[in-house]
């Protein structure tokens, strides 16, 4: 597990968006072409938009992306396809895009193409509950599906509308298509950017903290090949003494001010 702290989301984003073309320039070099899952939210947005600046050749790289609300229109301003079609899809030429589209009738075919070969590299944000992908505590850690519904925790909702997605938290959807925990497990390298304040109790808990379904981003700590990177924001509770790798591996951890 590597934890990396810069002092602003921007330098974070940057840092980010450099580690993840440089896996996708290397897939692309030994396999012909890479595979990227990606997620969404306010706290991807300095990671997405440096991202697409990234000297990659993006014919070569196919895209996947985590959950979608279940029966929201594509053209509401929550829907993840919306924020993905206008953040990331339109500004490069990807080889191809594959989109949750909020209904379990779509799961088996896009779990199906998911598992043709392994991502070379997931982004997995942290949501303010912990939560990876819309996998809120206590999460499933059990199933090996790819994708599942999964009903959206009170404490999720909040984050959505206190991210101006949505007036109130009666306005969000209540269940979500969600990638599962052991899905995104099975990227080869996980790069999780997650910034603000807002963020801070969710990295303390999952650094301070066992594997656990109640601090679902404890899982990730598990992955051979976990990146995690904060800003001084996020990173303001960390307690370095406290950090439990719950790994075969070791941590680093680096402060870039």
């Amino acid at each position: 597990m590597k934890i990396q702290i810069y002092n602003t989301s921007a330098q974070l984003g940057q840092a980010a968006a450099d580690y993840t073309s440089e896996i996708l320039r290397k897939a692309i070099r030994e396999n012909g072409n890479a595979r990227l899952l990606l997620s969404t939210g306010a706290s991807q947005f300095d990671t997405i938009q440096a991202l697409i600046q990234s000297d990659v050749d993006w014919s070569r790289v196919e895209m996947f992306h985590l959950d979608e609300y279940v029966n929201l229109p594509e053209t509401h301003g929550a829907s993840f396809r919306k924020y993905l079609k206008e953040r990331f899809i339109s500004k490069v030429p990807l080889k191809a895009a594959y989109l949750v589209e909020g209904s379990a009738d779509s799961i088996s075919s896009l779990s199906a193409e998911l598992r043709k070969s392994p991502i070379d590299v997931g982004l997995i944000g942290i949501g303010e509950n912990a939560h990876i992908a819309f996998n809120d505590p206590p999460a499933n850690f059990d199933t090996d599906d790819a994708y599942i519904v999964v009903n959206l925790s009170d404490t999720c909702r909040a984050q959505q509308v206190g991210e101006g997605w949505f007036p109130t938290p009666a306005d969000v959807p209540g269940q979500a298509v969600s990638m599962t925990v052991h899905q995104i497990m099975q990227c080869k390298r996980i790069v999780s950017c997650v910034p603000y304040a807002v963020k801070a109790q969710a990295v303390k808990d999952t650094l301070e903290n066992t594997l656990t379904p109640d601090v679902p981003a404890t899982m990730l700590k598990r992955h051979k090949d976990f990146s995690l990177f904060l800003d001084s924001d996020s990173a303001s509770l960390i307690n370095r003494d406290k950090i439990i790798a719950d790994s075969d591996m070791e941590y680093t951890l680096e402060i870039f001010e």
